[in-house]
């Protein structure tokens, strides 16, 4: 049986409404990113050991990855057995509130070792809602895309995670520009303080949204899942697998954001902090018109070539970026910038939401991806404190640094080569045996 069609303008809102909040939604997430980098060490750790102080604040950016699997099991479970819908609003409120309460969290000089611990906290509820967002807005846009386009419309959601990224960056270039008493004080705490705004309009935006015809027509003729994790570990292990390690290529962006965003920024090269910066920011505005353009060439020739070229290309463009920044040339960095993190990492995060997504079935969709994505997406969070180690003891070791992103780059090429094409496959085959036999060459016999 088909999913029936929805009219004409559904599609479009679906991909809109998770452009939107996974824009609001990952601005929480990422600002977090930047005043780890260059707030927290001083404000939350021992600042009579910078080198330690710099490591411990970035341990706490993974901390949410390592929530995130967690997440992943409770929410998928949820997502896949009530609707794509409730949790998406769910994980929105989630991460308002939590980032709102990171802005009001009192310093290492006013509490002590309360105050990292605190932050902590309010960092593992980040996670945890980071750990359905993409999932379930993947899984709602796919599900109501026209089954040529589901490449273009599933990337709306990565776009606006890239979006997200663009506005707290922006919004810290003023703010890391103030004079460092305030800054110290009580700037950093701004955009903390912002996500209020950000959880109300997301909010206003998601609770209008239409569950998906695919959803709702499992619900109505074979009923959901009870135990979609059981069902998941036996029909889909090996699509599981391929899942968490093509979700490592998300180690490019946590050390181009990150890392490099403190070793830039140190004093063994001494860049400006506003203009390193602007290298993101410009990079995520590239990224935002290279992602649907990516996804839309993976409708035409497929998802496997096009993540392909993502993987294997970030692997070669970080080394460039890292010495880019090792010269201390700005205008270098800025270029390599743009070209590694806006154009080439562009092809495996634009495409790798319908990619996965086409992998698994309506019935445990949700909890694949969410499953999947977050425990390769755990490794990656923890990239940027390894990056930090392996640097060594004055943090300047970027070559080291390049070959470690570059090996956490293999994983998603393996799985790629091994995954099956799915960009032609109809929406409602989509997960399914025959499918996978009917893929398979058939054997000759004599």
């Amino acid at each position: 049986m088909s999913v029936p069609d929805t009219h004409a303008g559904q599609p479009r809102k679906a991909a809109m409404a998770a452009w939107i909040g996974s824009a609001l939604e990952y601005y929480d997430f990422f600002i977090y990113g930047s005043a780890a980098a260059l707030i927290f060490p001083e404000v939350f750790f021992d600042e009579s050991d910078p080198a330690t102080a710099t490591l411990l604040s970035l341990a706490t950016f993974g901390v949410a990855y390592a929530a995130r699997p967690v997440g992943a099991l409770f929410l998928g479970h949820f997502g896949d057995r009530v609707g794509r819908k409730k949790i998406m609003v769910f994980t929105l409120i989630l991460m308002g509130i939590s980032t709102f309460l990171i802005g009001c969290l009192p310093t290492r000089d006013q509490v002590g070792t309360l105050a990292p611990v605190l932050l902590v906290l309010c960092r593992v509820l980040q996670g945890i809602s980071a750990a359905g967002e993409q999932a379930s807005a993947n899984s709602m846009t796919l599900e109501h895309a026209p089954p040529h386009r589901r490449g273009f419309f599933t990337s709306f959601t990565l776009s606006g995670t890239q979006g997200g990224q663009l506005l707290a960056t922006l919004v810290f270039i003023p703010i890391a520009a103030l004079p460092e008493e305030q800054l110290m004080s009580w700037g950093w705490r701004v955009p903390f303080w912002m996500s209020v705004a950000v959880a109300v309009v997301g909010y206003v935006i998601r609770r209008k949204l239409d569950e998906t015809p695919a959803f709702e027509q499992q619900a109505a003729t074979e009923g959901v899942v009870k135990l979609p994790l059981a069902v998941l570990l036996r029909e889909h292990w090996a699509d599981v697998l391929r899942v968490i390690g093509g979700a490592l290529v998300a180690s490019v962006s946590t050390i181009f954001t990150v890392w490099a965003l403190s070793y830039a920024t140190s004093d063994s090269v001494g860049m400006d902090k506003s203009s390193m910066l602007w290298v993101g920011a410009l990079a995520n505005l590239v990224a935002l018109g290279a992602i649907p353009l990516w996804a839309t060439l993976s409708d035409r020739i497929g998802r496997r070539p096009v993540f392909l070229v993502g993987a294997v290309g970030s692997a070669v463009t970080m080394f460039l970026y890292l010495w880019a920044i090792s010269t201390g040339s700005y205008p270098l960095t800025l270029l390599l910038g743009i070209v590694a993190f806006g154009v080439v990492y562009s092809a495996a995060n634009g495409v790798w939401p319908s990619f996965y997504g086409e992998m698994f079935s309506t019935r445990v969709r949700l909890s694949g991806m969410a499953i999947g994505t977050q425990i390769g997406f755990a490794v990656a969070g923890f990239a940027v404190t390894f990056a930090a180690q392996i640097a060594g003891p004055d943090g300047d070791d970027w070559s080291a640094v390049a070959l470690f992103t570059a090996a956490l780059c293999v994983p998603p090429v393996v799985a790629a080569l091994s995954a099956r094409e799915t960009a032609k496959v109809p929406t409602e085959q989509l997960g399914e045996r025959t499918v996978r036999q009917a893929a398979q060459p058939a054997k000759v016999t004599a």
